[in-house]
């Protein structure tokens, strides 16, 4: 009694990591088990900086990544994501020349320039105009106009698309392509924004500018209100996560892939990472459930030997061990998860996996000592639990919370008027047999024997685009490090101290005892 009177109270509930999960070392711990206790604040909510460094040439503007999971991750998410700061691990459940492109469509991605604009060609009638915008439900009525070899004809204007026009024929209706202002895609130089801004200032009423090469095909289109909201986003306090090169960062996942012998496809791995290199990926990362493997490791020291300094993300493990074997083996940042995921079956079919903040705090300990960086991989449903993530790790990946975007790559379907978007495990047998069975130490081209799958098939309501996602987690995110009085992530690792939550505790946390109301966006 008199070391309890001796010390603060708060002291003896609210412990810092160290002291409190080491207390807690007989029981595995998840995010809804514990909860952070508050600090004095000076700092506002809108003070705060969540750029991460990753790793050396890797940093992130929030700590937030996209899993590389076929029904979360492809070039319009990841692209949608690097645009608001983070970063997008394209998958690889699919042929590798498919990746490729995926990961070109990112690197070569110019904000605010439409690089595939809808057009018509001079034979079409404007009846036809008026039927393509009915059907695909366009909202806007103004088209490049281009002849078989994508050359500029001239430009179809919204003022001419009209039902007592239906029977001409575009060449009789367009603007001629000598009074179309165009731009090559040289001129554009590294700040295309700046250049079309400048344009639309200088020339009033042009709404469009169109993108030609020095053969005259049309090669994009950028329009003068994707310019202003851009110009908008700019004054943002979060800014789009580029490389030295102004391009947006992009991922890409790769498989420790096998040859007909069994051993490592050296060749293969080499081949194809060094295409990803060739088209900018900034981080490449070998992603199976089991990363303390033989195979994992022996692809991470592959691509290390390879690429001496290209980033490499590596995973997924639960144990001190494994964060320092992937560490020695040459990994930057090491995916930590197994099991926690919304569709993951891992620990009900293998009886493997550990809680997510216990295993967050064992791998930060020898994060800590290797010198590497460590992701929260899993397990993750509201912005409180990126917080308490982020007490222990330098950034986290989530799945389930992008499936229901509207840049994730997942079907769309109707049931009982709501929209719902496809999203399967990596583990799930569909997922397998389209590719990822490696990822769990399975042949897909093995048919003789039952693979035992670790993950589902399910659907997630449709929550529309990625933005406006992201701005509700940075939102939470933010509150939750000015209740810590923590100005950037590392302070707010110094300063999280935790307590335990009883399961009273955690029906309190959320909304209770009455009917609530949603408000449609």
């Amino acid at each position: 009694m008199a070391a309890i009177s001796n010390s603060h109270p708060d002291e003896i509930f609210y412990r810092g990591a160290d002291s409190f999960f080491t207390g807690n070392a007989d029981i595995g711990l998840t995010f809804d088990d514990v909860t952070l206790a508050t600090l004095y604040s000076d700092i506002l909510p809108s003070q705060t900086k969540l750029h991460s460094r990753l790793s050396e040439g890797l940093q992130l503007n929030i700590p937030i990544v996209s899993a590389d999971m076929d029904t979360v991750t492809e070039s319009r998410l990841a692209i949608a994501l690097a645009l608001n700061g983070g970063l997008g691990l394209i998958h690889y459940n699919m042929p590798e020349k498919d990746q490729l492109g995926e990961v070109s469509r990112v690197k070569y991605h110019v904000q605010g320039l439409i690089q595939d604009p809808i057009k018509v060609s001079p034979n079409q009638l404007i009846g036809d105009v008026l039927k393509l915008i009915e059907e695909k439900n366009f909202g806007f009525s103004t088209f490049p106009v281009v002849d078989d070899k994508g050359t500029l004809v001239g430009l179809l204007s919204g003022h001419v698309v009209k039902p007592r026009y239906a029977s001409k024929r575009v060449s009789e209706a367009l603007t001629p392509r000598a009074q179309v202002h165009t731009v090559t895609r040289k001129e554009l130089g590294k700040d295309p924004i700046a250049v079309a801004d400048k344009f639309f200032t200088e020339h009033l009423g042009i709404h469009k500018l169109l993108v030609v090469d020095d053969e005259d095909s049309l090669q994009g289109l950028i329009t003068m209100s994707d310019v202003e909201k851009i110009t908008q986003e700019r004054k943002a306090q979060f800014k789009p996560a580029r490389d030295s090169q102004f391009r947006l960062v992009c991922g890409a996942a790769v498989s420790a892939t096998r040859n007909a012998f069994g051993e490592l496809d050296r060749e293969r791995i080499l081949g194809h990472v060094g295409a990803l290199v060739d088209r900018g990926v900034d981080v490449v990362a070998v992603s199976t459930a089991h990363g303390q493997s033989k195979g994992v490791g022996d692809t991470v020291r592959v691509l290390r030997d390879a690429f001496p300094s290209l980033p490499i993300i590596a995973g997924n493990v639960t144990s001190a061990a494994g964060v320092e074997y992937l560490a020695d083996c040459g990994a930057n940042v090491i995916k930590v998860g197994q099991g926690p995921g919304s569709i993951c079956t891992t620990r009900v079919v293998a009886g493997v996996g550990i809680p997510q903040m216990t295993a967050l705090y064992v791998c930060s300990k020898a994060a800590e000592k290797k010198k590497v960086s460590i992701l929260a991989d899993g397990g993750i449903t509201k912005s409180g639990d990126i917080v308490k993530a982020l007490t222990l790790a330098q950034g986290v990946i989530c799945g389930g919370m992008f499936a229901g975007c509207t840049e994730s790559p997942g079907d769309v379907v109707e049931i009982g008027g709501k929209l719902y978007k496809q999203y399967r495990g990596m583990g799930s047998l569909s997922a397998m047999k389209a590719g990822s069975a490696a990822r769990y130490g399975h042949d897909k081209a093995d048919t003789t024997r039952k693979v035992a799958a670790e993950g589902v098939e399910a659907l997630k309501e449709a929550c529309g685009p990625v933005d406006r996602l992201l701005a509700s987690l940075i939102g939470g995110i933010q509150s939750g490090m000015g209740y810590l009085g923590a100005e950037n992530l590392d302070q707010l690792r110094e300063k999280a101290r935790y307590i335990r939550v009883s399961p009273a505790g955690q029906r309190e946390a959320a909304p209770h005892d009455v009917v609530e109301l949603k408000t449609k966006n």
